[in-house]
């Protein structure tokens, strides 16, 4: 079966002075329909940058590869077909809710836009609207619908983004960092709530988050992104029991654990690179604490291992020598 979403040497450059800073370079992956793939990587990776492209939310982009949703190339819509793919194929939910709701606007109204831009009638929006809170968990949600986004909480905003992404009917969601600052008992409300939605509907999913630690119970697929490249990627399982990267190993063992008592998380050295001032060789060669010289002047290929592929000159010796 062809994927749901193929995403091919993806390259995104934003503008810097007179010129061009490429923030991702050379990206593949896949999503099949009603997979789970989760994107992870510290803050500046190029996750959210990848997820703004496979939208083409942001004009200011230079975005080079392919990105084929459903077997369309979506770098060759129009304007008018993308604004058709956006929310009846493709569902987004932001990391801040209160910058994705209109703050005067009526939150069923919003969750009712959604269908009223795609010609569904005024009555027919709003009675879907309400019925999706509902099935979303807020409570008395026909009266509720009335209210305004400062009326919420931050988890019941995520609701009504949640309801806007999927008011629509997609196929995909793309959920980009969608329990940021959120207390640990709302975050996993609002992926019990995205993983329901996904499993009634029969959605494909793209998750998008920096922590580690919300993956284990949600992805099937993990893709691990540094430096604007995936380092690694595999079956969730493989990742988390035998990560082949220095950088995975070393997010995983960020990661709190209830079996494990200890008095400091071990922290990975240093900070991501700019774009601007990435590293030669494999961008992660200055924080790692096993490169090899060969890792200082050449960036490794990403490669198949094992049930999944990485980029690492390291693990590509180790598998040599097994």
């Amino acid at each position: 079966m062809k994927p749901l979403l193929e995403v091919r040497a993806l390259t995104i450059d934003v503008p810097k002075g007179e010129g061009w800073m490429r923030v991702v370079d050379g990206v593949d992956f896949s999503i099949g329909a009603g997979e789970r793939v989760a994107l992870v990587g510290e803050s500046g990776s190029g996750k959210s940058m990848t997820a703004r492209a496979l939208m083409r939310l942001d004009d200011a982009l230079r975005i080079g590869g392919a990105i084929r949703f459903a077997g369309e190339e979506v770098l060759g819509c129009t304007e008018a077909e993308m604004r058709a793919l956006r929310g009846s194929g493709i569902g987004m939910v932001f990391q801040d809710p209160m910058a994705s709701l209109d703050p005067f606007m009526r939150v069923g109204d919003q969750v009712a836009e959604v269908l009223r831009i795609r010609g569904v009638g005024r009555a027919e929006a709003h009675a879907r609207a309400v019925a999706i809170l509902a099935e979303l968990g807020v409570r008395d949600a026909a009266s509720r619908s009335g209210a305004y986004p400062h009326e919420f909480s931050g988890g019941m905003r995520q609701r009504v983004v949640l309801a806007m992404a999927l008011v629509a009917g997609p196929k995909l969601l793309v959920a980009d960092e969608p329990t940021t600052a959120l207390d640990a008992r709302i975050q996993q409300q609002v992926l019990d709530l995205i993983d329901d939605a996904a499993a009634d509907r029969g959605l494909g999913v793209l998750l998008i988050t920096h922590n580690l630690g919300i993956v284990a119970g949600f992805a099937d697929r993990v893709l691990v992104m540094y430096s604007g490249r995936i380092v690694e990627e595999g079956p969730v399982e493989q990742i988390f029991a035998a990560p082949a990267h220095p950088y995975t190993r070393g997010l995983i063992a960020a990661v709190p654990r209830a079996d494990m008592r200890v008095d400091r998380l071990p922290p990975i050295d240093g900070a991501p690179p700019s774009p601007a001032r990435r590293p030669s060789g494999c961008a992660f060669h200055p924080r790692c604490p096993v490169r090899l010289p060969v890792c200082v002047m050449t960036a490794p290929q990403l490669r198949p291992s094992g049930g999944g592929s990485v980029a690492c000159h390291l693990a590509a010796a180790e598998e040599a020598m097994a």
